[in-house]
C-alpha cells in the first residue's frame, strides 16, 4: 500500500468537502485505525505522515506500541477508539493520548480516578447514541445535559466534544442527519454552558461516510479500510 499517495488522496476530498461548506481543512484530523495491520505497516501509517492512530482493543495495540521505533512512537498520539470497560481502564489511560468512547458515569468516574492516581488529566470525548440504535453504546441525547453536568465534578476528565457511529449503510447520505444531530446538540450544549466553548470536537465519520460527516462538521474522522487496506 502506497499510504503517502492515499492520505494524499483522501485529503483532496476532505479539502473539497471543507470548500463546499465555507470550513478550513486543517480543523479536520484524521485518525488512522490501525487495527487490522500489524507494526510494520502501522509504522508506515505514521511515516507517510499520520500521527493519530486509534485502536479499539489494548490487547491489539499493545504489540505495535512496544514495537515500534522509538522516533516512530514518539510522534505518535493514540486514540482509544472502542468500547471500553471500566476494569480496563487502569491499564488503558497510561497508553493512550484520548478516549473517544465515554459513554455513562460510572466509565468517567473510574477515568477520573485512574487519571487522578497518575497525575495527567485526560481528553475525553463523550459518546452520544444520536441514531438511538440498540446495538450501538452511547448515551441518549436527552441525557448528556445530565452527565455533563456530573462531569464537571471531575476535574481529570477533559471533554472535549463529542463522538458517534453512524448506521452502516451502501449510502452515505444516510448518515448526515445523525452528524447534524451531534453537531447541534454540541452547540446547543455550549449555549447553555454545559460545555465549554473550547470543546468543539466532533468524532464522526468512518471509511464510508467520512466526506459527509465534514461536511456536517467533523473535526476528527476515523479511517481504517479506506485507508489502510
Amino acid at each position: 500500500m502506497d499510504y503517502e499517495t492515499r492520505l494524499q488522496e483522501i485529503r483532496a476530498e476532505i479539502a473539497g468537502a471543507c470548500l463546499r461548506v465555507g470550513r478550513d481543512p486543517e480543523d479536520v484530523r484524521i485518525v488512522a485505525v490501525t487495527k487490522y495491520i500489524d507494526t510494520e505497516q502501522t509504522e508506515n501509517v505514521v511515516r507517510a505522515g499520520l500521527t493519530d492512530l486509534g485502536e479499539n482493543r489494548l490487547q491489539v495495540a499493545l504489540p505495535k506500541m512496544e514495537g515500534m521505533a522509538a522516533d516512530v512512537q514518539e510522534r505518535v498520539r493514540w486514540h482509544y477508539i472502542g468500547n471500553l470497560q471500566t476494569k480496563k481502564v487502569k491499564d488503558v489511560l497510561p497508553r493512550f493520548d484520548w478516549i473517544h468512547s465515554v459513554d455513562r458515569l460510572s466509565l468517567a468516574e473510574e477515568i477520573q480516578k485512574r487519571a487522578a492516581a497518575i497525575g495527567r488529566p485526560i481528553p475525553c470525548l463523550v459518546q452520544v447514541n444520536v441514531s438511538g440504535e440498540e446495538s450501538k453504546s452511547g448515551f441518549a441525547p436527552g441525557e448528556v445535559p445530565a452527565f455533563l453536568q456530573a462531569a464537571r465534578e471531575m476535574d481529570f476528565v477533559e471533554i472535549r466534544g463529542f463522538m458517534t457511529m453512524a448506521p452502516v449503510s451502501q449510502d452515505p447520505e444516510e448518515a448526515r442527519p445523525v452528524f447534524r444531530g451531534l453537531r447541534e446538540l454540541r452547540d446547543e450544549m455550549i449555549a447553555r454552558g454545559l460545555l465549554p466553548q473550547t470543546s468543539r470536537e466532533l468524532s464522526m465519520g468512518m471509511s464510508g461516510d467520512y466526506v459527509v460527516a465534514v461536511e456536517e462538521g467533523a473535526t476528527m474522522v476515523r479511517l481504517g479500510s479506506v485507508l489502510v487496506k
